[in-house]
Parts: structure tokens; C-alpha cells; sequence
């Protein structure tokens, strides 16, 4: 079948459909992946089909509300800010999703972010389409929304509650866009609330790209909502590390990494100096790695480094200090590692909160609330603790013996033989 995966924000939410998507070549499907031009190398060095969506998620994150939303943190503050900077982007956002896939496809593949919008080209153009998700976003009793901003349970119907609130603040960021996409299409009139709970009644199928070790499957779901296991991001053979970096960790202990991946944090040079302090009060050598928020640590005991696929980095750390995006989360579990959560907006808390619940590091840290002392403190716990590590080797042995692709690859493959009349 001709493929296309569309997925639209950060880094983390594109590197985990390189690999899924490699694998879906690899079983002799056309794979094309849909999202921002900033990403096209990476598409390519995959052996992937490039096709642009608009938009410059950096950009956003830097402006404004991406900036307030960050200071919120999570919750409904920081959903507000998401809503003002969302609607302005979204129609152009759906007008890229619609031509991307207007280039050919036999099956549309969905992350979060561009599931209403794509739902309704699928719709238009008689294609079937599924979600490929990174976080469990559907209502549970089980636990709070992710973006809740807090783990702390409010009960079976609480939560139930809380989920169908968020779900309804999901479709006021989507309503204006999908609205004026199906007008363009021809099609009736929906609300985006309404296509959504259509959808679920449905069984619109979603796959979910995290370990159900690491989340477990609420029982409260849909029939067609499954955790398949992570989807690990491509890796290109051959690479090598730099010569610096290399010699860096030959220099001395393992040292720990620090790094906050997308995030676009205002005040780069004082995170830098807190981060520094709290290294030099710990007393751990760390490999600090830029990112989007351009963060540099000085010292001789720190080194300050671009790009460097986790999948190699990770096991070569004593710790690892990251924002608990759902991508780092699972590199880390995977290197088997302890972790220093540094939650900062949307669904880091959700993913700090699992990171102490399994046991693999201390206490999370907000951003908001980060200190020398905290930092320092929780860097101590982490490496001193013996417990740690030895539970996030565990967890990392079982993350190994899965294979989150091969159940979307069955999906796939079902839907070939099928056809177009049983898709």
C-alpha cells in the first residue's frame, strides 16, 4: 500500500515515525512522511518520501504564547495559550495536510496533532486512515489527562470527567479549521467534537507508540485503542561520534546528560548557570546538548554538544536530565538508565510521574520551580542510589523483547489484503 504519515510539532513527535516508517518500507510499502520542512533531511537520510507541511513549530515555541505556555506548565492556563497560538496556525495546517495527501495515497497514518484534520482529507478522498499516537490521550478512569498538568487522581469519575473536559478543549483548537476544511471539501456539516466521538463509536483504529510496561493499558478504553511498544527512531548506520565527545568520555567517569530537547526556554543563559551550579554542587562530569532552546554549560567538566542520537549517547550516561517529552522518556527507559525528571509543559508531568512510579529516578523537578539545590540534590539521588539503575536495567531487558512496529505492520498488512472495499 502507498503510505503516508502525517505528523506535525517538535522533533520528538517526528522521530519516532522515521523508524515506524523505515520498517513499513522495509516490508515493501511506498512510505511518504508528511510534516514540517525543517524535518526533510531527516525524512530523507531515512529513505523516505518528503512531503511539506507548513508551519515552523520552533518558531511558535519562541513566540509569545509559546513562551506563556511554557511559564503555565500544564493545565488549563497552559491549554489556553495552546488554543490563542493553535487557531492561528491550524487552517494553514490543514490546507498542507489536505495536499500532502492529494499526492497519493492508499492508507493515511495520523499522530495526534493532525488526526482531525486529516480524518477529514481521508474522508474526502476514500482513503482509509488510523492513529499513530505518542501519548495516551483518550478518557480513562485510570488516570488524568496528560495534559492535566498534575497526576494526582481524582477518582474513576473524576478522571473519566476530566479526559471528556480536555477532549473538549482539544476540538475548540481544531473546530475553526476542520469547519472551514469540509466546506472546501463539499462535505456535511460537522462539528469537530462530533466527528471525534464519531470516530470513537466507529472503532477508528489508534495504535499508541509506548510500552504498555511503561503505561499499562487502561481498561476503560475503546476495543481499537492498542499500545503496540515504542517506535524507535531511525538510526543511520555507520554513524560516529565526534572526536571531542569521544575523547570526553574516555576522559573520566560516565558523566550524566542534560537536555530539554525541543523545549524554547526564554532565559537560555540563566538555565545554563543554574544547570552549571547544580553540576559543580553534585560533583558529575555531564555531556549538556544544546537543542532548540540553545542551552551551553560551561566547564572542564562539562561538554556542550549537538546532536547525538540518544540510542547511542543514553547507556554511555551515568543519569540523564531531560523534560519529559514522550520520546526522550522512552530513550532513556531503553539505554536503562536513571532518570532526573524536569517536567515543563503539557505532558511532562504525566511522563515524570511514570519515571518515579517505576521507580528508574527521584522525585520530578519542575522547570518552573528548578534550582541549584534541586537539581543538585535529585542529581545525587539518582547516580547514589543503586536501586535506580538497577530497576531501569530491568525495565530497559523488558523494552527489548517488544516490538511496538510489528503491530501496526500486521495493520498494514490486513489492510492490503483487504483491499479497498474491506478498508
Amino acid at each position: 500500500m502507498r503510505i503516508l504519515i502525517a505528523t506535525a510539532g517538535s522533533r520528538g513527535d517526528v522521530a519516532p515515525f522515521l523508524g515506524l516508517g523505515r520498517r513499513l518500507a522495509a516490508a515493501g510499502h511506498p512510505v511518504a512522511l508528511a510534516t514540517h520542512t525543517g524535518f526533510e533531511h531527516q525524512v530523507l537520510a531515512a529513505g523516505l518520501e518528503f512531503r511539506p507541511l507548513p508551519v515552523d513549530p520552533r518558531a511558535e515555541l519562541a513566540a509569545e504564547h509559546g513562551q506563556r505556555m511554557l511559564r503555565a506548565g500544564g493545565g488549563p492556563l497552559a491549554m489556553a495559550h495552546l488554543l490563542r497560538m493553535g487557531r492561528r496556525f491550524m487552517p494553514e495546517l490543514a490546507r498542507g495536510v489536505l495536499e500532502a495527501a492529494r499526492q497519493g495515497t492508499d492508507l493515511l497514518l495520523l499522530s495526534a496533532p493532525t488526526a482531525p484534520l486529516g480524518q477529514v482529507a481521508a474522508e474526502a478522498l476514500g482513503v482509509p486512515s488510523a492513529g499513530l499516537y505518542l501519548q495516551p490521550l483518550d478518557p480513562t478512569g485510570e488516570f488524568l489527562p496528560v495534559i492535566a498538568g498534575t497526576t494526582r487522581s481524582l477518582g474513576p469519575w473524576g478522571n473519566r470527567a476530566a479526559g471528556r473536559v480536555a477532549g473538549l478543549t482539544v476540538d475548540r483548537l481544531y473546530a475553526p479549521a476542520v469547519r472551514a476544511l469540509r466546506a472546501q471539501l463539499g462535505l456535511p456539516r460537522a462539528s469537530a467534537g462530533r466527528l471525534r466521538r464519531r470516530y470513537a463509536r466507529g472503532g477508528w483504529p489508534v495504535f499508541h507508540g509506548f510500552s504498555p510496561t511503561v503505561v499499562r493499558r487502561p481498561a476503560d478504553w475503546a476495543p481499537a485503542a492498542r499500545i503496540s511498544g515504542y517506535w524507535w527512531p531511525y538510526e543511520a548506520p555507520g554513524w560516529q561520534p565526534p572526536e571531542p565527545l569521544r575523547a570526553f568520555l574516555a576522559a573520566g567517569p560516565p558523566p550524566v546528560y542534560v537536555g530539554f530537547g525541543s523545549l524554547v526556554v526564554g532565559d537560555t543563559e540563566q538555565l545554563g548557570r543554574t544547570v552549571g551550579d547544580a553540576l559543580r554542587a553534585a560533583g558529575v562530569r555531564a555531556v549538556v546538548q544544546r537543542g532548540w532552546t540553545g542551552l551551553r554549560v560551561e566547564g572542564p567538566d562539562v561538554l556542550t554538544v549537538d546532536e547525538v542520537p540518544h540510542s547511542w549517547l543514553f547507556p554511555r550516561m551515568a543519569a540523564v536530565v531531560h523534560h519529559c517529552g514522550a520520546g526522550t522518556t522512552g530513550a532513556g527507559l531503553r539505554a536503562g538508565v536513571p532518570a532526573v525528571p524536569v517536567p515543563a509543559q503539557l505532558d511532562g508531568s504525566f511522563w515524570a510521574a511514570r519515571l518515579t512510579e517505576l521507580g528508574v529516578g527521584p522525585e520530578p523537578v519542575p522547570l518552573r520551580r528548578l534550582t541549584v539545590g534541586r537539581l543538585a540534590q535529585a542529581l545525587r539521588r539518582a547516580v547514589d542510589d543503586p536501586g535506580h539503575r538497577q530497576r531501569a536495567e530491568r525495565l530497559a531487558a523488558r523494552l527489548a523483547a517488544e516490538d511496538g512496529a510489528a503491530d501496526v505492520l500486521r495493520f498494514v498488512a490486513r489492510a492490503a489484503a483487504a483491499g479497498p472495499a474491506g478498508t
